[in-house]
Parts: C-alpha cells; sequence; structure tokens
C-alpha cells in the first residue's frame, strides 16, 4: 500500500510536509475559518478525526457532551449568542441520527451550524457494515447544504462551501460526511485555507434594490398608522439600531415574535412586546388591528406570528415585507412592496430614502395606545405574580427572575411552560439576543444545552435556562458536563408533573378528556445534587426570590426545582386556550 494512503501510516501523521491527513485537513479548516469550539461525542469512524484533535496544536476547545442532541444544541446556543458558527459532532449510525434534532432546529431557525458526522469508509459502503446508512438523504431535507466526502483531497473545498452557504442569504445549518477512509487519506497542504470572515454571520450581506426602497419609503409617508412586526432577522443582522431609527421617525409600533424579541428595549415607548398565540395578548393584539400597514422585518409571518393568519387579517392591511430569503415574501400575504435583502441593510436604505428630499419625515412621537396596552397587560399579570398561592402561580417565577437578573443576563427557554411566560411578560431590557427559545420545531431538552452554547458564546454575563420538568427528563444527563466543565449557569425547572402544553390542549379543545399526559413527581433539586449541582427546592412563594438571589450569586452550577401551577390550570398568553 502506498504510505501516503496507508491509515495505519496516517493514523500516525507519517505523511510528508507538503500533505496532511484528512482528519488533519478538517481539524485545519476549522481552525482557518475561526472556530473556537467543537461540541460533540466521540465513536469508533471518528477516531482518525480525534487524533488529529488530539496533535494538533488548533486552539480550538472540544467540549464532549452525553448525548449528540446536546452537542447540536450546544452548538446552536454558541452560534445565537456569539455571531459565529456554531459546530458539533458526532459517530456514525446512531450518532448521525440523534445529531438531528439540533441541526433542523438551527437550520430552520436561521442559526448556522456545522454538523460533521464521521461515517463508515467509502470502500465498505453496500456491504452490511454496522452503523452504514446513507447520510446524504438522511441530512439533506434537513439542512441548507449538505455533503458526504468521497475523497480526502476534496476536503478542503467542502469545507469552505460548507462556510460560505451557512453563512450567507440566509443563515442555516450545514453538514458534512467524514468517511473513515477519508480522514485518514492525503490532503495537499497548500490547498488547506479558508476565509475567517466566513466564520461569523452574516457575511457578505446583499441590499435591497433602490427601486423598491422607494416604493417602500413613499408607502411608510402616506400611512397613518404603520407597525412593525419583527422576526429574528432583525437581531441576526444587528439591524435593531437602524430599526429603533425608522420607527421612531415614523412613531410606529415595534411588535416582535418570540424570536424577534431584542430587536428593541421592551422599555422602549414604542415597544409593543410579543404578539401572536404564543406569547401574545389580547392588548398586543390590538395594535396589530389598529394597523393601515404592517411592515413585517425577518419574520416569515407564520402561524403563530399571526395566530393561524388572521392578525393582521390578509387583504385589509397593506404590506411591506423585508426578508433575505426572496422565497419567504408573499407566502402568506399579499404583499405591496417586497424588499429583498439583509434586514439591516434595508432598514439602513429606508431611514435614509425618508430622510432625503424636500420634505424628511420626522413624527412626533406618540405611544399612547402603545402604554394604554402595555398597562392593561401588565395588571393582569401583576396580580396573578403578587399571588401566595400554592403551586406557585408561572407569574410569580417569572416576576422574581427578572427581579433578580441584571438586564444584561441571557436566558434560554424550553418550550412548554417557559416559553408563552418569558415570552409575554419577561422583561428583555435591551437589543440583542438575550431571551431565546427554539422556536422552528420546539422540541423539549433544548434549554439545558443551548445555555452551555450561549454561556460560552458570552461568558461575562449571567446565563439562566429555564425548562419544565418534561424537559428535564430529556437533558438531566448533560448536568454531568455542566458540573466537569464548572460552568456558572443556573438552572429553574417548573416542576408540574405533567407534559402541560398538551394537557392544557385537552382541556380547550377536546372537553377534558386527559389522557397519557400526567407522569410521577421528581425531586429535581435532589438529582441535580447527586451530580455536583447546588440546589434548592421551593414550594413557598415567599421563598422563590431568596433562592433565586443565592443561586444566581454562587460560583458553580445552580439548579432551582419550583412546584409550580400546571398549564391547564393557569391563565397561559396562549390563544388558542381563552375562551
Amino acid at each position: 500500500m502506498n504510505k501516503r494512503t496507508d491509515p495505519k501510516a496516517a493514523a500516525g501523521g507519517a505523511h510528508s510536509a507538503a500533505t496532511m491527513t484528512g482528519g488533519e485537513a478538517a481539524v485545519e479548516m476549522l481552525k482557518a475559518h475561526g472556530v473556537e469550539y467543537i461540541f460533540g461525542l466521540c465513536g469508533d469512524t471518528s477516531l482518525p478525526f480525534y487524533d488529529a484533535l488530539a496533535r494538533l496544536p488548533h486552539g480550538m476547545k472540544h467540549v464532549l457532551t452525553r448525548d449528540e442532541r446536546s452537542a447540536a444544541y450546544m452548538a446552536d446556543g454558541y452560534a445565537r449568542v456569539s455571531g459565529k458558527v456554531g459546530v458539533c459532532e458526532g459517530p456514525s449510525g446512531g450518532g448521525a441520527t440523534y445529531i438531528l434534532p439540533g441541526i433542523v432546529e438551527a437550520n430552520e431557525s436561521s442559526v448556522p451550524v456545522l454538523a460533521i458526522t464521521s461515517d463508515i469508509s467509502v470502500s465498505s459502503r453496500g456491504r452490511y457494515t454496522l452503523t452504514e446508512l446513507d447520510q446524504g438523504a438522511l441530512m439533506k431535507p434537513l439542512t441548507k447544504w449538505n455533503a458526504v466526502l468521497n475523497r480526502a483531497v476534496d476536503i478542503p473545498r467542502v469545507f469552505r462551501a460548507a462556510f460560505n452557504n451557512m453563512t450567507t442569504g440566509r443563515p442555516g445549518a450545514a453538514h458534512i460526511a467524514l468517511p473513515y477512509d477519508v480522514q485518514s487519506g492525503a490532503v495537499e497542504a497548500e490547498d488547506v485555507w479558508g476565509d475567517p470572515s466566513l466564520g461569523q454571520y452574516p457575511a457578505r450581506r446583499t441590499g435591497p434594490d433602490p427601486f423598491y426602497v422607494e416604493l417602500a419609503a413613499k408607502m411608510l409617508r402616506t400611512a397613518a398608522r404603520p407597525v412593525f412586526i419583527c422576526g429574528g432577522g432583525v437581531v441576526i443582522s444587528g439591524g435593531e439600531s437602524e430599526l429603533i431609527e425608522l420607527a421612531e421617525c415614523l412613531s410606529a409600533p415595534v411588535a416582535t415574535t418570540i424570536s424577534g424579541q431584542g430587536t428593541i428595549g421592551e422599555d422602549h415607548p414604542l415597544a409593543v412586546g410579543v404578539v401572536g398565540s404564543n406569547g401574545g395578548t389580547p392588548e398586543t393584539r390590538s395594535i396589530v388591528n389598529s394597523a393601515d400597514l404592517v411592515i413585517f422585518v425577518g419574520c416569515r409571518a407564520g402561524s403563530v406570528t399571526t395566530e393561524r393568519w388572521r392578525y393582521p387579517a390578509p387583504g385589509k392591511v397593506k404590506v411591506i415585507h423585508i426578508d433575505v430569503d426572496p422565497a419567504v415574501i408573499g407566502t402568506n400575504y399579499r404583499v405591496d412592496v417586497p424588499l429583498v435583502g439583509d434586514a439591516r441593510l434595508a432598514l439602513q436604505a429606508l431611514v435614509q430614502e425618508l430622510a432625503s428630499g424636500a420634505s424628511p419625515v420626522k413624527r412626533p412621537l406618540d405611544a399612547k395606545a402603545i402604554d394604554k396596552a402595555r398597562r392593561e397587560k401588565f395588571a393582569k399579570f401583576d396580580t396573578l405574580a403578587a399571588s401566595n398561592e400554592q403551586p406557585i402561580k408561572p407569574e410569580r417565577v417569572v416576576a422574581e427572575l427578572a427581579k433578580a437578573l441584571d438586564h444584561d443576563a441571557i436566558v434560554v427557554a424550553d418550550p412548554g411552560t417557559p416559553c408563552p411566560y418569558l415570552s409575554a411578560y419577561f422583561p428583555v431590557r435591551g437589543t440583542g439576543r438575550r431571551l431565546f427559545s427554539n422556536r422552528a420545531h420546539g422540541a423539549l431538552g433544548y434549554s439545558m444545552a443551548a445555555s452551555v452554547g450561549a454561556h460560552l458564546g458570552r461568558p461575562g454575563v449571567k446565563c439562566v435556562s429555564v425548562m419544565g420538568d418534561g424537559s428535564f427528563g430529556f437533558t438531566v444527563g448533560e448536568l454531568e458536563t455542566i458540573v466537569r466543565l464548572k460552568l456558572p449557569i443556573t438552572f429553574v425547572v417548573i416542576s408540574n408533573s405533567v407534559y402541560g402544553w398538551i394537557k392544557a390542549g385537552q382541556k380547550s379543545g377536546y372537553n377534558q378528556r386527559y389522557f397519557s399526559v400526567d407522569f410521577s413527581t421528581t425531586n429535581h433539586a435532589a438529582v441535580a445534587e447527586a451530580y455536583g449541582v447546588k440546589s434548592w427546592r421551593v414550594s413557598d412563594p415567599a421563598e422563590l426570590g431568596k433562592a433565586f438571589k443565592q443561586a444566581l450569586a454562587h460560583a458553580g452550577p445552580t439548579l432551582v426545582d419550583i412546584l409550580c401551577q400546571p398549564l391547564h390550570e393557569a391563565k397561559a398568553p396562549v390563544s388558542e386556550w381563552v375562551a
């Protein structure tokens, strides 16, 4: 066998100075794109790649997880708060299937995550080899870009293509499969280079057509009651200041989706808060209903945001739609002006257009309607948050957590009870990614793992993960990872022994025919203590603030287990449950 392609020789790094192994090339390509962290789990087919990680002076940190799904969620959380590509890896077979939930969530949320899965050797395909599956076919519908390598020489080109596709246009997830023998093949060292600007997003921005900018500006000039509905695209593009400048110019209310929180500080006079069926309230809906022009910005106008395309009412308002993905515009609403381009550049262009000409637009700030809606919304919330009833009301949890946290803290919410309550009532004070949840597919078990990535992406601020007890059961194993890494994250468990979202749906839509949604009570504080996490178990509302204060002040990982009112008995801000 030629020494250049001998796997045994390659494993020892025996290639000439002009070449390197495929595993080494993969490591160097990650380094060339500015990767800092790799989240993953080891396997037989990953051995050459791991050996390269062990030997080379690349400066990257590998975070060993307890589940490939968690590795992908960690990469997702890291990417959301750092503005850099998140990288996760796992082995063939089960590893490739376990990593899928995190990849599809990142892709649908426009978060650039690169999943690297090792694979059986190219020469072993079609021979009933252990862990064989068609990774290319598996990943194709779940990613923005996907490749299964057949030759080591293609590694540099394929990695460059992955980073290019992840961070340009609409950001998204990519997947690369590295067969075992490809990891041991030879790669020319001179081919191993990358563009570090593609390790961050959005890269290579595209601006809107000036013709449509002018049309949109004319419509904004004549609108009597314009309202912005902003999705995650504004935060992804870093267009918060441009959006606020435009809204203030027009004196226009700014509503957000859950993913769009952080577009505008919710203490701003023009901030409406979250709208839609999950986290929206009748008061915020009334602001949308009053509009004669809706400007969707970085928002797909999906079923949750529009309460199944009822608010705004189709055909009754004019629509300007700004999105980097042209396929999004016009899918759900008839659009009067389409603006295809990066959200920040599009908003910037509109600000400049409105400021130009003989009559620049600058309307007096009028936020009386917004202030009235906000006061009515929080009057109901404050009454429930002050309750000393047991089990503890979710409103009390949100209020006490908001009181205890600094303004710059990061809160990662799992679906279920945390998501509607935090999105509706937790005050996001300031702009940028400060509160987020996995809104694309809403799988349980996201928050704990994603908070690890979020902490590593922005280690200078406090990170809090809020989850239901159903989600805790999905992800509890990662407490070992968190203790091993000594991460000062605080975990909040809403404990009510039920898959609450489903039980609430059975109550509202199926005449209270509850079926297979309740499970037994777990002492989550005791479980966390067994892992080495300092923990509190709270059943008395009067003790909640003190527990939060102590947990947040502790130098290591902490957990607060709260015996809480279940969703089907609560007054959650979810429109389909409201009579």
